[in-house]
């Protein structure tokens, strides 16, 4: 089959994550949603549908003439029920859930056109599916399904991260048949690997230093590091290259961020290039214990939904500096700075410069450091990824230069 990815209107709900990627590259579990469903589906090819100014970083694809397409809503999760009826989905027939759109198979040619058009097809013949399957509806669900995630992910792993790690006998694993290390991982002496209630993976090149502590289901990703003495709680991910320590808790790190000092963070969702300063805490509980009600990043309003734990969600390349206290329900776009010695406000926009008074970061210095970073591990800022950050820029800060 080939199979293209979208995203329908709740895909707003996933801001500030989607300012910078499509709803499918979104990592929950050890992979993102469009890895899960590769490895599942094994298709013939792959597209997606994306916004115009994404489209450069994130290509739709090329698009097979001859072959239907089956197009799956990116929020939706990969289950044993929900990929056994994509099998079965005929021509011109579609799979919703409460009236939401699952999965619809359309031919090339129509495929091309909601494509080019940026629409999303409909089609009358429809089967409401009547098993349970995951999906997101807020970018909270990311963490109250990451534990589960992990689990079904380590299900897609080759069967050698099942065998043949090695190491030192100062360190001690709990329940070693749920604990998939790759060969080529370092788990240096004196760590404490507990597996007995979920799944450990460490992936290619990663390195687990001297004293830290691992509760599963966790994920560790490609040659992440975990800082020496680091403690990483169950529900957490660390997707790759990035670097981590203190305390985690039921987390989510995409890649190339970096908390490596002590400090908690609890119930909190990382984009990419993000840097935390030493001592940065997050609060995930209210002292009065009631639901955390976070800010829709559109128009403002808190959302008449909530969860009782919830920290903070960053956008791609914003940074804390030591000291810095994220009260609950922080929300922080892309590229902002936070260095105010008191608690910064719950929603911090795209761009912002901010210490005892809010600015707008200049947005010249907001591309140099960006490059300087993506530098220090050897990468560089392309033009497109430059242009797609002007967009953001502009849509927050229109009457700005």
């Amino acid at each position: 089959m080939n199979i293209c990815f979208f995203s329908d209107q709740f895909s707003a709900n996933f801001k500030p994550l989607t300012l910078t990627r499509p709803l499918d590259d979104l990592r929950i579990g050890i992979f993102t949603i469009r890895e899960k469903w590769i490895k599942i589906l094994n298709p013939l090819s792959w597209i997606r549908q994306v916004d115009t100014y994404l489209s450069t970083i994130f290509p739709s694809g090329i698009i097979r003439d001859s072959e239907d397409y089956i197009w799956i809503n990116s929020r939706f999760l990969p289950s044993i029920d929900l990929v056994s009826a994509i099998h079965e989905l005929k021509a011109n027939s579609s799979l919703t859930l409460n009236g939401q759109l699952v999965a619809i198979r359309i031919s090339a040619d129509e495929t091309k056109h909601h494509i080019e058009s940026h629409s999303i097809p409909t089609i009358e013949k429809s089967s409401e599916i009547s098993f349970e399957t995951p999906f997101l509806q807020y970018f909270w669900d990311l963490l109250s399904l990451n534990h589960d995630q992990i689990s079904f992910d380590v299900k897609l792993l080759p069967v050698s991260f099942q065998h043949g790690f090695h190491f030192d006998s100062s360190s001690h694993f709990l329940n070693n048949e749920d604990i998939y290390i790759h060969e080529t991982a370092i788990i240096e002496p004196g760590c404490i690997i507990i597996a007995n209630k979920g799944p450990i993976y460490v992936g290619k090149n990663a390195i687990i230093e001297a004293g830290t502590i691992l509760k599963g289901p966790v994920s560790i990703g490609e040659a992440s590091e975990i800082k020496m003495g680091g403690r990483i709680f169950n529900g957490s991910t660390i997707g790759p290259y990035c670097k981590v320590g203190g305390e985690i808790n039921n987390c989510i790190f995409h890649s190339y961020s970096n908390k490596a000092h002590d400090g908690f963070m609890g119930s909190s969702i990382i984009g990419k290039w993000n840097n935390f300063g030493a001592a940065t805490n997050t609060s995930n509980l209210k002292n009065n214990y009631s639901l955390v009600r976070l800010f829709n990043w559109d128009d403002d309003q808190l959302s008449v939904h909530g969860v009782q734990f919830f920290g903070s969600v960053f956008g791609d390349f914003s940074k804390t500096a030591i000291n810095t206290r994220l009260n609950t329900g922080t929300i922080c776009g892309v590229s902002s700075n936070i260095f105010c010695s008191s608690f910064p406000p719950k929603k911090i926009p795209s761009f912002t410069w901010l210490g005892e008074k809010s600015e707008v970061y200049q947005f010249d210095k907001a591309l140099e450091a960006m490059d300087t970073m993506m530098k220090r591990r050897g990468m560089h800022l392309e033009e497109e990824y430059a242009k797609m950050m002007r967009h953001i820029f502009t849509l927050e800060h229109s009457t700005s230069s």
